[in-house]
């Protein structure tokens, strides 16, 4: 971490605070607003302290290490790209056919035994201090709160390292960590995640599983940890191909699992399969509240640290955020890994305001005809991508795929119904829109084909259409179209809603000879002129099965918040909003320098 900090002063992509900051709500709320600026940096918090715990820490929070392209490719060490070309020269690997071409293999496959963590026999700079029985407490570390309405303080970089019963197979994941009180933590790892796995190993075997938590160290580490590896494939190798050098790992002191010598802190323990938890709710990366669910808890037997550590976290939330970069980091390398089972894939995105997997856009080079929906099918059956919700392909003539505004002009000049697929399938557990946890509807759209051939509408200014959109249906408050100019133009419309939305989209059905693709939002919630949060909270709102309505030449999409008048069988979140007061007070103190026109362009607070 102190080499991290100093690569980051050298580039000028860190500011350093050392005014007082409660580790509750105000240190989150600033990283949270500076991540969202074009220029932002990390920062160092030199003098956390919580007023609740009435208490000041010695440990500095170090947060938006990731906060930028350049800073993520400084703990990467390479371009991104340069890693992915990297792996598909590997992935294309052939014997080699002569004198030179086996040397050339040997210098590669010698620089591969880097690849592979490294196991020391004795202690690291994690264990300088160790603190076991009645000396292990949580509340010793600045860990934050970063929402009003979160369970309580929670761990959000903790790198996560579990095995398989036998000790075969050995796992590094980032999961949520809440602290229930001195020694106990809540484990959020997801179903579908390996960690989980392993739990479910130690359950039926009856007994308790073995968890190592690291903090801080190589912040490359809390990138692997985050890396979507095939099942059984250790995170930690990925460090190795990316650093050229073995991580070094030290045994932890009370269970046999194995952490990076030079993390700055390292919390032990085990998981007993027979205690679950209320964990939650907690302020999301989908920028919504994932609501109370039972996880395994963590019994945490020792704390080790290094002597002077530094405290790592993040802020989650509503897009732009850290992980934005974190993840157009894994989306640049892991491209030739998807490639293997999807070979005709050229090139991939996925928006931070989609929150990554409600969103993909994937650009292919299309063989026959149904190819992109083939590969759809594909795609939701790969790993991470089976929690995908909305995937759109574009031809191999598409502009490029970070040109949104010429990318979505390409899109809708392509959509109609005959080229959509909706499915159903398992999405990631923090999807809070299907009528069923960790399941629900998908939609597919093949944009590859230029074969939308329906006369043009005939538009209307917002005025005129509002007035006849009024006239059928009263509880539309306001419109604002989008993209007339191509073949799908869409109207958002912002409702007070007092019914089904499917009613409403049935009796403006007149309107169809002038717009094509209507989207509904609650008034109140929604800002009509800011696409950018629009989007974040149709493809975050909306579940294919339920919520989008089909007519030739007529779509609707529901993309207001479900409830009693839907039937909607579970509770809707609240969206993660900012506590108004801490954000003035903050303001007042210039701790944050930002408008009002700021604050409603990203929806910090509620007002907003």
């Amino acid at each position: 971490m102190q080499e991290a900090i100093a690569l980051l002063r050298e580039h000028d992509l860190l500011r350093v605070i050392d005014t007082p900051l409660d580790i509750d709500l105000e240190i989150p709320h600033v990283a949270y607003v500076e991540v969202k600026n074009p220029d932002s940096r990390a920062l160092l918090f030199t003098r956390p302290v919580s007023r609740r715990l009435q208490r000041e820490y010695d440990i500095p929070v170090l947060m938006n290490v990731f906060g930028s392209h350049e800073a993520t490719n400084l703990f990467i060490g390479k371009p991104a790209d340069t890693i992915a070309e990297e792996i598909e020269e590997l992935l294309k690997l052939k014997p080699p056919a002569t004198l030179g071409e086996k040397f050339g293999m040997l210098t590669r496959l010698f620089h591969l035994k880097n690849v592979f963590p490294k196991r020391l026999s004795s202690r690291g700079a994690c264990q300088e201090r160790i603190m076991q029985g009645e000396a292990v407490n949580l509340y010793d570390l600045p860990i934050l709160t970063t929402w009003p309405q979160d369970g309580g303080p929670f761990i959000t970089m903790g790198q996560v390292y579990t095995q398989s019963l036998d000790g075969e197979r050995k796992n590094l994941g980032m999961y949520r960590l809440q602290v229930y009180d001195r020694n106990h933590l809540g484990m959020h790892w997801q179903i579908h995640k390996d960690s989980a796995n392993f739990f479910h190993e130690y359950r039926e075997a009856g007994e308790k599983m073995p968890v190592s938590i690291a903090i801080g160290g190589d912040p490359l580490y809390t990138w692997a940890a985050t890396a979507p590896l095939p099942h059984g494939v250790f995170e930690l190798l990925m460090y190795g191909f990316i650093k050229g050098e073995s991580a070094r790992l030290v045994k932890s002191i009370t269970n046999d699992l194995y952490v990076p010598e030079d993390a700055d802190f390292v919390i032990e323990g085990f998981v007993d399969p027979e205690k679950l938890r209320i964990e939650g709710p907690f302020g999301d990366h989908t920028g919504y509240y994932t609501l109370e669910e039972a996880y395994p808890q963590l019994e945490v037997h020792a704390i080790t640290r290094k002597e002077k550590p530094v405290y790592l976290a993040t802020v989650v939330g509503k897009p732009p955020l850290e992980d934005k970069y974190m993840g157009w980091a894994t989306e640049r390398i892991f491209l030739p890994l998807l490639k293997t089972t999807a070979p005709d894939l050229i090139d991939y995105v996925m928006p931070e305001n989609g929150v990554f997997h409600n969103l993909i856009i994937a650009k292919m080079k299309t063989l026959y005809p149904g190819h992109a929906k083939q590969f759809m099918h594909a795609f939701w059956g790969v790993g991470q991508m089976s929690f995908v919700k909305h995937a759109i392909f574009v031809g191999d003539d598409a502009p490029g795929l970070e040109s949104y505004d010429d990318l979505c002009d390409y899109i809708l000049d392509r959509v109609q119904v005959d080229n959509l697929l909706i499915s159903e399938g398992v999405c990631d557990a923090l999807d809070h829109s299907s009528d069923a946890f960790a399941y629900g509807g998908k939609l597919g759209i093949d944009c590859t084909a230029d074969n939308v051939h329906f006369p043009q509408k005939e538009l209307l200014e917002d005025d005129a259409l509002l007035e006849l959109m009024q006239e059928l249906e009263p509880t539309v408050e306001a419109i604002k179209q989008y993209k007339t100019y191509t073949k799908t133009p869409i109207c958002l419309i912002a409702i007070d809603k007092k019914e089904p939305v499917k009613n409403l989209y049935e009796r403006l059905e007149p309107v169809k000879k002038h717009t094509k693709l209507l989207v509904f939002v609650d008034a109140g919630k929604n800002d009509l002129n800011n696409p950018y949060m629009l989007i974040w909270r149709i493809v975050n709102n909306i579940d294919a099965t339920r919520d989008i309505f089909l007519q030739k030449e007529f779509i609707g999409i529901d993309a207001t918040n479900k409830g009693e008048i839907e039937g909607f069988p579970r509770r809707w979140p609240d969206d993660t909003d900012c506590d108004a007061t801490v954000i003035e007070d903050l303001r007042e103190r210039g701790i944050i320098d930002v408008d009002e026109d700021f604050l409603k362009r990203f929806y910090i607070t509620k007002s907003g």
